[in-house]
């Protein structure tokens, strides 16, 4: 997303309101890439959408951001009896669903398969750095995780009301690949020191994040977090990490997001514009 001037804000957000009515569009397919560099940390920025369908996308993330700067840019987090209620049921359009590169069931977990669940920042290049990983991914999905509410929308996520932040399913095979691998495409490809949100994406909806489903997950991600804080020498790491069971008791972890941003940036017609920042 594009920088704005703090000075246009109110008419911005009035003029936004006015042309993205309830956000139930479906996007049409374009592309966002995640781009990596072997050491430095860096944050990919958001592309154009030329069509009115990927303007909604936009206009959506503008609201966040600009309503985040207004009320002082970094937010915080919600709290659970002020986050909005959710719902029973579950997402529409993902039963049966195939992943759209690797062409196995995105809900699977095959015996003796792992998961490993992060956010950092925009879902779409996070997920694509992954499926793109040489061999052991069964299958990676873009959701919402860490939140309050039960099955949220897009459009609610995007609220910073329920608690959520876009994130990644990996489903792996620890024979083939191993959990390090996957960390180190988390750590490299956002920057971690940054404080609810990345870039110009600001909100709890965009906070660094990674949990934990054994203790040797656990052990592994607080080792590399003092490696990482360690040689980027800029600050504390401010990258969330919990348990995935401490949030059972709101209904869970994790929560599939619509079909049709699953394996976004491979879809036809897509268009990728990425600018980089580099760590200094």
């Amino acid at each position: 997303m594009a920088p704005f001037f703090l000075s246009r804000q109110a008419l911005s957000v009035g003029l936004i309101l006015q042309t993205t009515t309830a956000f139930q569009s479906q996007a049409s397919f374009t592309t966002r890439s995640a781009a990596l560099t072997t050491s430095p940390l860096i944050a990919a920025a958001k592309p154009t959408f030329p069509t009115t369908n990927r303007m909604n996308n936009t206009a959506r993330r503008m609201i966040g951001s600009i309503l985040d700067l207004l009320s002082g840019g970094d937010g915080g987090m919600i709290s659970p009896d002020k986050a909005l209620p959710g719902r029973p049921e579950k997402m529409a359009g993902i039963d049966g669903l195939k992943h759209y590169v690797l062409k196995n069931d995105l809900q699977e977990v095959p015996e003796g398969y792992e998961q490993c669940v992060f956010g950092n920042g925009c879902f779409w290049g996070s997920e694509k750095a992954i499926w793109r990983l040489p061999k052991g991914i069964h299958s990676t999905a873009v959701g919402y995780c860490a939140g309050f509410s039960p099955n949220p929308t897009y459009n609610e996520a995007c609220s910073s009301m329920t608690g959520h932040t876009e994130g990644v399913r990996v489903v792996y095979n620890p024979k083939e690949i191993s959990y390090v691998d996957i960390m180190r495409m988390f750590w490299e490809s956002h920057d971690p020191t940054q404080y609810m949100g990345q870039g110009n994406d600001r909100g709890s909806q965009y906070r660094s994040g990674i949990y934990y489903f054994n203790e040797d997950q656990k052990r592994l991600i607080e080792a590399s977090k003092a490696a990482y804080e360690k040689q980027l020498g800029k600050g504390e790491i401010k990258t969330e990490i919990a348990a995935a069971s401490d949030f059972d008791k709101y209904g869970g972890l994790w929560y599939f997001a619509e079909a049709y941003h699953q394996q976004y940036l491979s879809k036809p017609g897509s268009r990728p514009t990425v600018v980089l920042s580099l760590r200094e």
